[in-house]
Protein backbone atom coordinates (compact mmCIF):
# COMPACT_ATOMS: atom_id res chain seq x y z
CA UNK A 1 0.00 0.00 0.00
CA UNK A 2 1.63 3.17 -1.18
CA UNK A 3 -1.13 5.69 -0.47
CA UNK A 4 -0.88 7.67 2.75
CA UNK A 5 -3.20 9.53 5.06
CA UNK A 6 -1.19 11.93 7.20
CA UNK A 7 -2.15 13.61 10.45
CA UNK A 8 0.50 16.23 11.17
CA UNK A 9 1.43 18.03 14.38
CA UNK A 10 -1.50 17.03 16.58
CA UNK A 11 -0.66 18.88 19.81
CA UNK A 12 -2.31 17.44 22.94
CA UNK A 13 -1.78 17.44 26.70
CA UNK A 14 -1.43 14.35 28.86
CA UNK A 15 0.19 12.81 31.90
CA UNK A 16 3.36 11.08 30.67
CA UNK A 17 6.70 10.34 32.27
CA UNK A 18 8.28 8.78 35.32
CA UNK A 19 9.12 11.78 37.52
CA UNK A 20 6.72 13.00 40.21
CA UNK A 21 6.01 16.28 38.42
CA UNK A 22 5.35 14.40 35.16
CA UNK A 23 2.85 12.16 36.96
CA UNK A 24 1.08 15.21 38.41
CA UNK A 25 1.10 17.87 35.67
CA UNK A 26 -0.07 17.42 32.10
CA UNK A 27 2.56 17.97 29.42
CA UNK A 28 2.39 18.71 25.72
CA UNK A 29 2.89 15.86 23.29
CA UNK A 30 3.21 16.33 19.54
CA UNK A 31 1.84 13.48 17.44
CA UNK A 32 2.35 12.69 13.77
CA UNK A 33 0.62 9.74 12.12
CA UNK A 34 0.99 8.22 8.66
CA UNK A 35 -1.56 5.55 7.77
CA UNK A 36 -0.77 3.39 4.75
CA UNK A 37 -3.86 2.41 2.80
CA UNK A 38 -5.31 2.11 -0.68
CA UNK A 39 -7.31 5.25 -1.51
CA UNK A 40 -8.23 4.23 -5.06
CA UNK A 41 -11.81 3.11 -4.33
CA UNK A 42 -12.57 6.21 -2.24
CA UNK A 43 -10.90 8.41 -4.84
CA UNK A 44 -13.11 6.97 -7.58
CA UNK A 45 -16.39 6.82 -5.64
CA UNK A 46 -16.04 10.06 -3.66
CA UNK A 47 -17.93 8.33 -0.81
CA UNK A 48 -16.85 8.54 2.83
CA UNK A 49 -17.98 4.94 3.31
CA UNK A 50 -15.13 3.86 1.02
CA UNK A 51 -12.48 5.90 2.84
CA UNK A 52 -10.52 5.61 6.05
CA UNK A 53 -12.30 8.15 8.21
CA UNK A 54 -9.32 10.05 9.62
CA UNK A 55 -11.61 12.37 11.55
CA UNK A 56 -13.01 9.45 13.58
CA UNK A 57 -9.52 8.04 14.14
CA UNK A 58 -8.24 11.44 15.27
CA UNK A 59 -11.10 11.78 17.77
CA UNK A 60 -10.22 8.35 19.21
CA UNK A 61 -6.55 9.33 19.46
CA UNK A 62 -7.47 12.57 21.24
CA UNK A 63 -9.68 10.68 23.73
CA UNK A 64 -6.90 8.17 24.38
CA UNK A 65 -4.12 10.72 24.83
CA UNK A 66 -6.02 13.22 26.95
CA UNK A 67 -7.35 10.47 29.22
CA UNK A 68 -4.16 8.44 29.57
CA UNK A 69 -1.28 8.42 32.01
CA UNK A 70 1.48 6.38 30.40
CA UNK A 71 4.96 6.24 31.87
CA UNK A 72 6.67 5.78 28.50
CA UNK A 73 6.34 7.58 25.17
CA UNK A 74 6.84 4.15 23.59
CA UNK A 75 3.65 2.86 25.23
CA UNK A 76 1.65 5.85 24.08
CA UNK A 77 2.89 5.38 20.51
CA UNK A 78 1.87 1.69 20.59
CA UNK A 79 -1.62 2.57 21.81
CA UNK A 80 -2.05 5.15 19.05
CA UNK A 81 -0.88 2.66 16.42
CA UNK A 82 -3.43 0.13 17.68
CA UNK A 83 -6.26 2.63 17.20
CA UNK A 84 -5.19 3.30 13.62
CA UNK A 85 -4.88 -0.38 12.73
CA UNK A 86 -8.42 -1.16 13.92
CA UNK A 87 -9.69 0.09 10.56
CA UNK A 88 -9.20 -2.90 8.28
CA UNK A 89 -8.28 -0.64 5.36
CA UNK A 90 -5.15 0.56 7.15
CA UNK A 91 -2.40 -1.92 6.32
CA UNK A 92 0.37 -0.17 8.24
CA UNK A 93 0.93 2.91 10.37
CA UNK A 94 3.84 5.09 11.36
CA UNK A 95 3.45 7.01 14.62
CA UNK A 96 5.78 9.65 16.01
CA UNK A 97 5.23 10.99 19.54
CA UNK A 98 7.39 13.84 20.82
CA UNK A 99 7.67 15.57 24.18
CA UNK A 100 8.68 19.17 23.46
CA UNK A 101 11.18 20.50 25.97
CA UNK A 102 11.73 17.13 27.65
CA UNK A 103 15.50 17.49 27.40
CA UNK A 104 17.45 20.62 28.17
CA UNK A 105 18.92 22.18 25.02
CA UNK A 106 16.72 20.01 22.75
CA UNK A 107 13.53 21.15 21.06
CA UNK A 108 11.95 17.76 21.78
CA UNK A 109 12.57 14.08 22.34
CA UNK A 110 10.47 11.47 20.60
CA UNK A 111 9.81 7.95 19.50
CA UNK A 112 8.77 6.83 16.03
CA UNK A 113 7.32 3.39 15.40
CA UNK A 114 6.08 1.50 12.32
CA UNK A 115 3.49 -1.26 12.71
CA UNK A 116 1.72 -3.46 10.15
CA UNK A 117 -1.43 -5.52 10.40
CA UNK A 118 -0.87 -9.21 10.87
CA UNK A 119 -1.67 -11.11 7.71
Amino acid sequence: MRDQIQIKDLLLRTIIGIKDAERRDKQDVLINIVMYTDTEVAGSSDRIEDAVNYRTITKEVIRLVEGSSFYLVESLAEAIASICLRDGRVGAVQVRVEKPGALRFARSVGVEIYRETEQ
